[in-house]
């Protein structure tokens, strides 16, 4: 037991409580831990391809050249940093359902699922480190286009941001009056495609009698007023972060 102490100490390891021949819990939650982490990074990854789709164009992947092309298609710009990350993530997970396996052992002295843990957890330390990688870089040169993400906000003339129209008006108007009112005046969107959601509302009878200003309501149907309180989420995150939590 002391040798077991010390040698704890000088690695800055926890003493186990009990013999861990047969208890493999610690194990599977190292292994359940990295499955976490890297579903993580690929939940970052996969939103980060879906980004970068032509059509979409918000972000792009760090570029130097001959980064993501194809052998094929000249024009290409792959994401390969997110694909390698939901890769590699996807592998972690499915290899760590093994050491959950591997806890169901015999008596006080296993005959084969502690084996199981040679095999995959090399792989699963392996794949976790590279994708905690891949993830870092990617970050560090992830390149944003704000004015896409202003450009397909604009898709929609307005609809984007019903409920926030919705929540204004109805506590002018009533909230079921503001939501059946917002409804009819989107679904004329449709036919109208000269015009913006503010511009259907300004020619609103109803909202003409209420007082609510063409002014207001352009301010009302602008995206970048509808935040909500995602900056302040993101802040107290990095506060937490930077505090060491």
């Amino acid at each position: 037991m002391e040798v077991q102490s010390g040698v704890a100490e000088e690695l800055g390891l926890h003493v186990p409580e009990i013999a861990w021949h047969t208890e493999r819990d610690r194990i599977a939650e190292v292994g359940a831990f990295f499955a976490m982490v890297t579903a993580t990074c690929a939940k970052f990854a996969l939103d980060v391809k879906l980004l970068t789709q032509t059509e979409v164009a918000e972000v792009s992947e760090p570029f130097y050249p001959h980064r993501g092309s194809s052998s094929t298609m000249p024009q290409k710009r792959n994401p390969v940093s997110s694909v390698y990350i939901t890769a590699m993530s996807s592998t972690v997970r499915q290899l760590s359902a093994s050491l959950f396996e591997a806890m169901v052992e015999d008596h006080e002295r296993s005959t084969g699922p502690w084996e199981i843990e040679w095999i995959v957890l090399p792989q699963i330390c392996t794949l976790s480190h590279a994708t905690l990688v891949h993830t870092r870089d990617l970050i560090r040169g992830l390149e944003v286009h704000p004015e896409a993400m202003r450009r397909n906000l604009d898709i929609t003339r307005g609809a984007i941001v019903s409920e926030a129209a919705m929540m204004k008006l109805g506590a002018v108007i009533g909230r079921q009056k503001a939501h059946d009112l917002i409804y009819d005046e989107c679904r004329k969107l449709g036919d109208n495609a000269d015009k913006h959601l503010a511009d259907l509302l300004a020619e609103n009878k109803e909202i003409q009698t209420a007082g609510i200003g063409r002014n207001q309501l352009e301010e009302i149907c602008d995206p970048v007023k509808y935040l909500g309180l995602s900056e302040e989420m993101v802040k107290r995150a990095l506060e937490l972060t930077e505090s060491g939590r």
